[in-house]
């Protein structure tokens, strides 16, 4: 049997030489069953909540491909932690033919499936209550209860028995400088986009500055931030001398494995005073408190007097069609509302890092996009792919009205032959009471059958309509329109952006209003269709629910095709 072997460990605390140790272990479990290894899948430092693994989801390609008979693991919950996900991969491989064994179970069936499904489920859940408990104590002792803001460093002290203590913190005197001149500029007037810029330009190092994610730098929201949440240089209460912990919590999105944060309750903080760590004073904090207070009035105030006005507050359905997917060719930020009718590149605006100060009309984006997409939409390609999909569609309602209507025949049959054998038995002297009962359902399941069938008429063969390719292109040439009715313009627009990953600004003079326009996303797999290389250039892509989708590639990488508008 062609065998192949999963290994995982959860996070990049634990060692990398748990995965090697793990294949170890099932390659000899392998050959103590005589079975060939034909593939290794790892996923390390990633937890198994989540289905969203590279490892785990090339496996289920692998599969399904027939590219192995048996799946062999350390132990169940390598696969996966999660109920839903662990009974789903279940179903799969026994649907393919393929058997899931571990070194600890043994082979799998279904009763490891729930009861160690909900062990692992139980672990995790036991596992995030500890952990909270043990960070609701340090910070019940004055530590860090995980991440250093902005203004602090780690103070590690040799304890006696040798080990550093962890947890503790001291006041950075050049970042604690840099916080108070935050808090002055602004209290003077300034803009927190203002003193933004005013510190890239100078070269004041950001939070994060010496993170491996990219180069940092410093932005509105580093010092406006959000002031319910309390986060951003202005409303963090540590300066105060105030460790405010639990404002929220995070939950996992299940379809993206994104975690989202949800606000706590006030009476589910924990406030504890460490005076200690105070860098402004209450005369500084206050000043600051009422200008954001009048600022906050004053937007609300423009707001009542101009509701259309764009704003910036997210975590609902985006205002406008390309809201969010807009990216800058030349830096990779956003681009964003800068006016009532203008987009324009957001590391720019905000924090001065980028060069590139061209704007573009929303309106005229919208349209060149929509207008490229309208265009493409109508090659004979797709037009001819509409018209199958039409006749498949048909065929499968056929095909199901007919069973349909076979089984409501073969219930009436059958329920038309117990009321006779009932009259026949009441006939020959055989009545008792229960048989009214009976009588009574046979007639209403009678009535309710042969009321079904006179509202499902016969089925009947039906001709595509000549003019069905004309039906596909005036709904194609309506797109717009339908992304502009109030009716329809939700739902549309959401399926839309569904499709698209990005779309990228290039700003160039020699273009159309400035800028080039290129779209990423899983509508070029339909686009391609146009350079008819569908067929050559698609990489299957298998989600962890087993939907299929295909994503373009441009020649032998694995970059989206992307087309120019």
């Amino acid at each position: 049997m062609r065998a192949a072997i999963y290994a995982r460990y959860s996070s990049d605390q634990q060692s990398t030489a748990s995965v090697p140790d793990q294949v170890r272990l099932c390659r000899r479990f392998c050959d103590e069953h005589g079975w060939l290894v034909v593939d290794v899948f790892a996923d390390e430092a990633v937890s198994g909540a989540t289905h969203l693994r590279p490892g785990f989801q090339e496996m289920q390609q692998r599969a399904m491909a027939g590219g192995f008979d048996v799946l062999v693991s350390e132990a169940l919950d390598r696969l996966s932690r999660d109920q839903e996900h662990i009974a789903g991969l279940y179903k799969r491989l026994s649907y393919l033919g393929v058997k899931i064994v571990t070194k600890s179970e043994g082979e799998i069936n279904e009763l490891h499936i729930g009861l160690g499904g909900t062990m692992s489920a139980l672990f995790l859940r036991q596992l995030s209550q500890k952990t909270h408990r043990g960070l609701e104590g340090r910070v019940r002792a004055g530590k860090s209860a995980g991440g250093i803001s902005y203004g602090y460093q780690l103070d590690r002290q040799i304890l006696p028995d040798g080990t550093l203590t962890t947890g503790e913190r001291v006041i950075d005197a050049a970042q604690a400088a840099t916080i108070r001149r935050i808090f002055e500029d602004y209290c003077r007037g300034k803009s927190a986009r203002t003193i933004a810029i005013e510190l890239n330009r100078e070269g004041v190092p950001p939070p994060r500055a010496n993170t491996t994610k990219g180069a940092a730098s410093w932005s509105f929201s580093t010092i406006s931030g959000n002031w319910k949440r309390g986060t951003g240089i202005l409303n963090n209460e540590l300066y105060l001398g105030k460790l405010v912990w639990n404002r929220q919590r995070f939950i996992k999105n299940p379809e993206t494995g994104k975690r989202q944060a949800r606000p706590n309750p006030p009476e589910a903080w924990i406030t504890e005073e460490v005076p200690n760590l105070r860098i402004i004073d209450d005369g500084l904090w206050q000043r600051v408190k009422e200008r954001q207070g009048a600022v906050r009035q004053d937007i609300l105030t423009e707001r009542a007097a101009n509701p259309h006005a764009p704003r910036t507050e997210v975590g609902r359905r985006a205002r406008y069609l390309m809201s969010g997917i807009l990216h800058c060719g030349c830096c990779g930020s956003s681009y964003i509302m800068i006016s009532a009718d203008r987009y324009g590149c957001a590391a720019a605006r905000n924090a001065g890092t980028c060069s590139n100060r061209k704007t573009i009309a929303r309106k005229d984006v919208e349209t060149r996009i929509l207008g490229g997409l309208k265009h493409r939409l109508m090659h004979p390609d797709l037009i001819k792919e509409f018209i199958s999909e039409f006749q498949r569609e048909m065929q499968e309602d056929r095909l199901s009205a007919l069973s349909e209507r076979g089984e409501n025949e073969r219930r009436l049959t059958k329920v038309r032959k117990d009321i006779d054998g009932l009259l026949t038995a009441i006939t020959d002297g055989m009545y008792h009471p229960s048989m009214k009962a009976k009588m009574d359902t046979l007639e209403a399941d009678r009535t309710r059958l042969e009321a079904a069938l006179g509202t499902v008429p016969e089925p009947e063969s039906v001709a595509l309509h000549p003019g069905l390719a004309g039906i596909y292109a005036s709904k194609v040439s309506n797109l717009a329109e339908a992304l502009n009715q109030e009716g329809t313009r939700a739902e549309a627009a959401d399926l839309l952006r569904g499709l698209i990953e990005k779309v990228v600004l290039h700003p160039d003079p020699d273009a159309l209003h400035g800028h080039r326009i290129e779209l990423f996303g899983e509508l070029a797999a339909i686009l391609s269709l146009c350079n008819g290389s569908l067929a050559t250039n698609a990489k299957a892509r298998t989600g962890g629910a087993g939907f299929r989708q295909v994503t373009m590639v441009a020649g032998t990488g694995f970059e989206p095709v992307t087309f120019r508008l």
